[in-house]
């Protein structure tokens, strides 16, 4: 299933993609989608359903974030071997990670207000695993049977505020708007290998990111067993697992940072794509 959230920023509904490229609309049937619907039994109710009998939209709209009530999401750095080649810097030994706040989630196509003082934006196209069942010390044979669900998530990073003041990444993870989630979750039964899909990214058109989940160092299903060894994973977390080479930052010899007015378009194999233009902040 392709589940989704739509409508006006604070105001969005359940909704799923159907087969034939139209929005069904759950909210007869959920009042939101969320941590409580991610749960197995949840999404085994709503595969029952027949689509048939819920409500069309056919007048555009909005698309939110597919996932409402998001407790945390885990960033895991370095973790493509081409972007540690390309950044300089040997494959880690164990998975870096670092967390960005559930405030900078932000719809698939909303504008992203670059901050007054942010001169080094840039674009990470991931892969974004949601959590449908508390993970806690979970071995790598269960981490997945925990997975919901899979999303495109662009891990926007200012790379002044992550490397230059003082290296803490978090503080070039977590400004408003800096990820960009969605258009959908594709549940886990509909993507058989994580490892096997297509991930890219371009701005203005062009192909600036061309990789493959194939290519991660530490692979979903050790990233989730890993991550829940440290602090436990409730349904509606994330973890965004990594970004292919090609963002802004190893561009040689000058980097390529994001500017007002660039259009950034990214996507994953069966996960949808989304739109993202970079507008002045209105702060």
């Amino acid at each position: 299933m392709k589940l989704l959230r739509f409508g006006p920023v604070g105001r969005e509904r359940p909704g799923l993609l159907a087969a034939d490229g139209v929005i069904r609309d759950l909210s007869g049937v959920l009042f939101e989608l969320g941590p409580r619907q991610l749960a197995p039994e949840s999404l085994d109710l709503l595969r029952g359903m027949d689509l048939a009998t819920l409500p069309l939209m056919t007048e555009p709209t909005r698309l939110g974030p597919p996932v409402s009530g998001v407790g945390k999401i885990v960033g895991i750095g370095l973790n493509y071997r081409d972007h540690a080649a390309e950044s300089g810097l040997a494959l880690p030994g164990e998975p870096v990670m670092f967390l960005k706040p559930a405030s900078c989630i932000a719809g698939p196509s909303d504008p992203l207000a670059q901050p007054p003082d942010a001169t080094k934006l840039d674009h990470e196209v991931e892969l974004a695993v949601v959590i449908g069942r508390t993970a806690r010390r979970v071995s790598r044979a269960e981490a997945l049977s925990c997975v919901a669900g899979y999303a495109v998530m662009n891990d926007v990073s200012e790379r002044g505020w992550q490397l230059e003041r003082g290296s803490q990444w978090d503080k070039g993870k977590g400004g408003d708007g800096f990820a960009p989630f969605g258009p959908y979750l594709v549940t886990a039964d509909e993507i058989p290998d994580p490892q096997a899909l297509r991930l890219w990214c371009t701005v203005n058109g062009e192909m600036r990111q061309d990789g493959s989940t194939a290519d991660m160092v530490f692979p979903v299903d050790e990233l989730v067993s890993y991550v829940s060894r440290f602090m436990t994973l409730y349904p509606g977390d994330i973890i965004t697992t990594g970004t292919p080479a090609g963002v802004g930052l190893g561009h040689k010899p000058h980097p390529r940072w994001l500017r007002t007015g660039d259009v950034i378009e990214m996507g994953v194999d069966g996960l949808g794509v989304q739109r993202t233009e970079v507008v002045v902040s209105c702060d």
